[in-house]
């Protein structure tokens, strides 16, 4: 099975509609076995919800149109599908229950612009690891062998529960058996019916009116129009997968995690042929949306996701989770947290390194061990090593950030920003009350509160004369340990400290 990124711009248009005439998704279910409030094929697995893969699937088979039918939770469903689609045509099914019902108002839909004449194909919106290609191969068969109908079949181990494939002495499909009407022989069959399927349009157009709902479900049967297309004379044959992932659904959360865990394995495994390492395989996870290039090394407990990108020779984690973060060439991010952050060429980051939203590290610019950052710009080579914040600032290139350094960046109402030059040395503990300015080359001399901008070149410094009170220790914590440590001190420098009131030294 194989992956492809799609484009950035719009994975979900195809440049040319040179496909079959029709893809129907049916995406109207509703899932209570999920129990979820979320509806069924919008949970998400490697980055995007199920019905997102089912319909990048049928767009890059480049149908002519796209038809997707809605109904359980139908405004927010569609919300999605227009989000990621704004060209499908979204379809409401009607009281009328079943599949074939579905299918019947989406073709009726499609035939009130334009009759729809070719191949149709039908799907569904909670097969999440269908892949184009697979489509693209029971299209090219349907039309191939002139058939009426073709069925995508597969191959399980344990059949149970499944339609079963029927087949004639000449090997065509004559019919599905449902498991509960299956006899001990056809039980034995492992072949079955995904529901896929790839219909000629008069003939599924013409075998949809006479489809009734005289079943014990009340319902109106896709699969009852496999026999009346035989009935006409119609050709019904089938494409087998050997692959059953391809066509398993997701009912609940054990068979979604399931499916998640076959498809992030997928992935993992395409990436590493294409060049990346990756060490631990088990625990390293990446969204389909994630793009990595040749010669990436990714380290055990790493979570990629979103439009996270990564340059050749960058190193990632042990144990870091990014989305949304773009990665430049030969850097290094160990133990990080971040979203919406970009780390430069040659860069490093972590570890136990938070990046939040507009952090951008310019290159051979460093983020080290308990920083967070937030919507700053760092300059080439400049370092915020360890132990500090930094949020809605600029700093410029050649910058050392001394260790416990912070941007008070908030005033209790409003954010503030803070501007850092080029080539400036920060002593330890300086913290920023922003708005303000440190000019090019300036320095601070540690604990210094910078209140007011700094010229290049200057040193800042908020000092205050420091006070020893001296035998403070004996009067106010008599009988601790301290206190006996102290007056040993004392002995051995031949001193007395009043226990009663501490002298007071000051030195400027």
């Amino acid at each position: 099975m194989q992956y492809t990124q799609p484009s950035k711009e719009s994975p979900y248009v195809s440049p040319e509609k040179s496909g079959p005439a029709a893809v129907i998704v049916l995406a109207a279910g509703a899932g209570t076995r999920m129990k979820s409030r979320t509806p069924k094929i919008l949970h998400e697995i490697g980055g995007r919800s199920m019905v997102g893969h089912a319909l990048l699937a049928a767009r890059s088979i480049s149908p002519q149109r796209l038809a997707l039918v809605v109904r359980h939770e139908r405004d927010r469903v569609a919300a999605h599908l227009t989000e990621l689609d704004p060209d499908a045509l979204i379809v409401d099914q009607d009281e009328v229950p079943g599949t074939g019902r579905a299918v019947e108002v989406a073709l009726e839909a499609l035939d009130a612009k334009e009759p729809v004449a070719g191949t149709v194909v039908v799907t569904y919106g909670d097969v999440p690891l269908l892949t184009g290609e697979m489509l693209s191969e029971l299209v090219s068969t349907h039309e191939r062998e002139g058939n009426a109908i073709t069925v995508l079949t597969a191959i399980l181990d344990d059949a149970t529960g499944y339609g079963r494939i029927l087949r004639g002495d000449d090997g065509t499909v004559t019919g599905i058996r449902e498991h509960k009407d299956a006899t001990d022989a056809e039980r034995a069959i492992r072949e079955i019916n995904s529901g896929i399927y790839a219909f000629d349009a008069a003939v599924l157009r013409d075998a949809l009116r006479h489809v009734t709902t005289d079943n014990s479900q009340g319902e109106k049967y896709l699969t009852d129009v496999l026999g009346l297309a035989r009935e006409a004379g119609g050709r019904v044959a089938a494409v087998v997968t050997a692959d059953r992932w391809q066509v398993e659904g997701a009912n609940d959360r054990v068979q979604l995690a399931a499916l998640g865990a076959e498809h992030n394995r997928r992935i993992v495994e395409a990436w590493m042929r294409a060049g990346v390492t990756v060490v631990d395989p088990a625990t390293t996870w990446i969204d389909s949306t994630v793009t990595l290039a040749e010669d990436v090394r990714i380290l055990p407990n790493t979570q990629l996701h979103g439009a996270t990108t990564v340059a050749r020779d960058a190193v990632v984690g042990p144990d870091s989770t990014l989305t949304d973060v773009s990665i430049g060439e030969g850097a290094k991010v160990t133990r990080t947290h971040g979203s919406g952050a970009e780390i430069g060429a040659g860069a490093s980051v972590g570890p136990f390194t938070y990046l939040r939203p507009g952090t951008v590290l310019g290159e051979t610019g460093k983020i080290g061990a308990f920083y967070e950052t937030k919507n700053v710009r760092i300059g080439r080579g400049s370092k915020l090593s360890h132990l500090g914040y930094a949020g809605d600032a600029e700093i410029g290139e050649d910058t050392n950030i001394g260790c416990g350094n912070i941007t008070a960046n908030y005033d209790g109402e409003k954010k503030h920003r803070t501007v850092i030059g080029s080539g400036v040395r920060t002593g330890s503990n300086t913290v920023f009350v922003a708005p303000v300015t440190v000019g090019d080359g300036a320095y601070s001399g540690a604990g210094a509160v910078i209140r007011k901008d700094v010229p290049a070149g200057a040193l800042a410094l908020s000092m205050a004369a420091q006070r020893n009170a001296e035998g403070w220790v004996a009067a106010n914590r008599p009988g601790t340990l301290s206190a006996e440590l102290a007056a040993a001190a004392a002995a051995r420098e031949g001193r007395t400290d009043s226990s009663n009131s501490p002298a007071s030294t000051e030195e400027g």
